[in-house]
C-alpha cells in the first residue's frame, strides 16, 4: 500500500514540469544519457543539474510509459527545451522489454534506486534509535537456556516482558551511545544496537526464544522489539524542507573523526521538527573559535564564518532525531558541524 500510494504521489509530482527559476544545468551536462546498471538516480541528476535533488523539477513524463517516474538500465534520459526552460525526458530502453508475453510487468525493484542501496539497507529495517522509556520497558534475556553466558545463532534464550503470542518475530538490541543534543544538552534517545534475530518458541511468565542472524554475542539483558514489517521505500523523492532548519550532526557511524560521502550521519532533528525522509540539508563546517595572535590582546578571540562542506539526504525520521546520507563532501565535515535549509 506505501509504495503504490508513493508512486501516486510521483505521478502527480511529476507530470507537469514546473520550470523553476533556479534549476541550473551543470555546464558540462551531455545532451542525452542511457542508464546503466548501478547507477543512481542522484549520480544521473547530477550528470545534468547542478543541483541533482532538483531533478523532479525538469522531469517531463511521457503518458504512453507505464510507470514514468521509475528509471530502468537501458532506458535513455534526454536534455531538450519547451519555452526555453530545460527539461529531461525519458525514452524505454529497448533491452528492458525482451521478455515473454506472460511475464510484461516490469518490477519496481529492478529500477534504478535514489541513492546507493548498499549505504543505508541496514539502517531501514532494525531498530536503531529508542526512547528511555521503550529502553526500559522492552523484554529483555534474563538468561539462556543452556547456561551460556554469551550467545549466538541457534541458541534458546529466556526472555522477560513477553504479555503474548500475538508477535512471534523480534529483533534483540541493546542501548548503545546517548544521543544528546549539543546546545540544550536534552537526551535524545539511545542507539540502539542491533545483536540478533528472535523467533519466539513459547510465550509465558518467562519466554522462550530462539536466536537466529547473529551478528555480534547477544548477552543477558539485551532487549527486544518486535520485527517492523513495513515496507521500506528505496526510491525517495529528494526535495528542500519548506521551513527554516537549524541542526547539527550529533554523532558519526563507523567511528571515524572525518565524514566523507555515503557516510551515515545522526542529526538532532525529527519528526518534532517537521523532518521528513528526502530533505536534502547542506552542511556547514562549523567556524572554530581561535585567538587573534595579531593583537596584543592575548584574550581577544574570533570565531571564523561556518563554511559549506557537502549535502546530506534524510532518509530515515525518528521523534527527535533523523539518519542523513551524506551525498557530496566538498569539504572536511566532522561530528557538531551544522546542517541548513539549501539557501
Amino acid at each position: 500500500m506505501y509504495r503504490n500510494f508513493y508512486l501516486s504521489v510521483l505521478f502527480v509530482m511529476f507530470s507537469v514540469p514546473l520550470f523553476a527559476k533556479d534549476v541550473t544545468l551543470n555546464a558540462s551536462h551531455p545532451q542525452s544519457y542511457e542508464v546503466v546498471k548501478g547507477d543512481t538516480l542522484w549520480d544521473i541528476s547530477a550528470k545534468f543539474l547542478q543541483r541533482p535533488w532538483q531533478w523532479p523539477e525538469i522531469w517531463q513524463v511521457n503518458p504512453q510509459i507505464k510507470n514514468p517516474h521509475l528509471i530502468y538500465p537501458g532506458d535513455l534520459i534526454a536534455l531538450s527545451y519547451i519555452k526555453g526552460q530545460p527539461v529531461l525526458t525519458l525514452t524505454r530502453g529497448s533491452t528492458t522489454y525482451k521478455l515473454s508475453p506472460e511475464a510484461r510487468e516490469i518490477k519496481v525493484e529492478d529500477a534504478i534506486s535514489t541513492i546507493p542501496r548498499s549505504a543505508i539497507a541496514a539502517f531501514l529495517s532494525k531498530p536503531l534509535v529508542v526512547g528511555e522509556e521503550i529502553l526500559n520497558s522492552a523484554p529483555y534475556i534474563v538468561a539462556s537456556v543452556d547456561e551460556r553466558l554469551i550467545l549466538g545463532a541457534g541458541d534458546k534464550a529466556y526472555v522477560r516482558g513477553i504479555d503474548s503470542d500475538d508477535i512471534e518475530q523480534f529483533s534483540v538490541f541493546r542501548g548503545g551511545k546517548v544521543y544528546s543534543d549539543p546546545d540544550t544538552g536534552e537526551k535524545l534517545g539511545y542507539e540502539a544496537i542491533y545483536t540478533a534475530d528472535a523467533i519466539l518458541e513459547k510465550a509465558a511468565e518467562i519466554s522462550t526464544i530462539m536466536l537466529r542472524n547473529t551478528n555480534r554475542e547477544v548477552l543477558t539483558g539485551d532487549r527486544l522489539l518486535p520485527v517492523d514489517d513495513g515496507e521500506n521505500e528505496m526510491n525517495f523523492f529528494p526535495h528542500s524542507p519548506e521551513n527554516t532548519v537549524n541542526g547539527r550532526i550529533i554523532s558519526v557511524f563507523d567511528g571515524v573523526s572525518q565524514v566523507g560521502q555515503y557516510q551515515i550521519v545522526v542529526l538532532n532533528l525529527g519528526r518534532r521538527e517537521s523532518t521528513e525522509v528526502g530533505h536534502v540539508l547542506e552542511i556547514m563546517r562549523a567556524g572554530q573559535t581561535i585567538g587573534d595572535t595579531v593583537t596584543a590582546d592575548k584574550d581577544d578571540v574570533i570565531t571564523l564564518p561556518d563554511e559549506s562542506a557537502g549535502v546530506a539526504m534524510i532518509f530515515k525520521v525518528f521523534e527527535k532525531v533523523s539518519y542523513a546520507l551524506v551525498m557530496k563532501a566538498s569539504n572536511s565535515i566532522h561530528l557538531n558541524d551544522k546542517v541548513r535549509e539549501i539557501e
